[in-house]
């Protein structure tokens, strides 16, 4: 396995930092207020466009990630690379809404009525898929992947003891958004957010300079080389092994 993925899959996780910030800052105006989307269109595609990019790279964190964690616990590698695919595939259906606001703000004929009508409609499905995917899932995806790093030592502990103590927090809050407890853009949503994006950060960052740990890449190969390799053994020779062990 080529020690690059990890690398990669560090990148990644930094490309998702830097366009998530950008692109919620270029959106969130527009779609607290749509009198100004008129003027607001091509930030809305921009924001969209970094969207975009970021589902890739959110998928492709997993894609790198996956033959690693594979080795280790493959319910857990299983398991955040359905996560994450989710996540990128929710994302990009708040894109569609987005774009789709834009282009009934640019049609011609339409009423204030109809214009309020799909606003909500739009606005509400965008809102929804920012919260079951930016953010719900990348809780799944710390328990997930955090377990493994944190339980098979690939990285530093304290990197994934940082996801595994977030995840909670951001489960609280998104059903806090939920059942309209808690404002999903808000002071308080960003406070429970804050853990898991320096888990996300960190461990990006960490890997890009360090990857995980070496023998991560061969250990389970070369554990099942050597069980498959006693049990091709005559059975004599691996009684008498066995008997030495003992």
């Amino acid at each position: 396995m080529s020690p690059r993925l990890p690398r990669i899959a560090g990148a990644l996780y930094l490309l998702t930092v830097v366009t998530s910030i950008p692109a919620l800052a270029l959106k969130d105006p527009l779609l607290r207020d749509t009198a100004v989307l008129s003027d607001g269109a091509s930030r809305l595609a921009w924001a969209g466009l970094l969207e975009l990019v970021l589902a890739a790279a959110c998928i492709g964190t997993a894609a790198c990630l996956f033959p690693v964690i594979r080795r280790h616990s493959e319910v857990a590698a299983l398991g955040f690379l359905a996560a994450r695919t989710v996540e990128g595939a929710l994302i990009a259906v708040g894109v569609m809404s987005m774009l789709s606001l834009a282009t009934v703000h640019r049609a011609d004929g339409a009423g204030a009525d109809a214009l309020a009508g799909a606003d909500a409609t739009l606005i509400a499905l965008h809102d929804w898929a920012f919260l079951l995917g930016p953010g719900l899932v990348p809780a799944v995806n710390a328990l997930c992947l955090g377990y493994a790093l944190y339980r098979f030592r690939l990285v530093p502990r304290v990197i994934p003891a940082l996801g595994l103590l977030g995840a909670p927090l951001l489960l609280v809050s998104a059903l806090g958004s939920l059942f309209g407890a808690v404002d999903q853009v808000s002071g308080l949503a960003g406070l429970a957010a804050l853990p898991i994006a320096l888990w996300e950060i960190s461990l990006g960052l960490w890997l890009v300079l360090k990857g995980v740990e070496p023998r991560a890449l061969t250990r389970r190969a070369t554990s099942d080389e050597t069980e498959r390799g006693m049990n091709d053994e005559p059975a004599p020779t691996a009684q008498r092994r066995t008997v030495e062990r003992s």
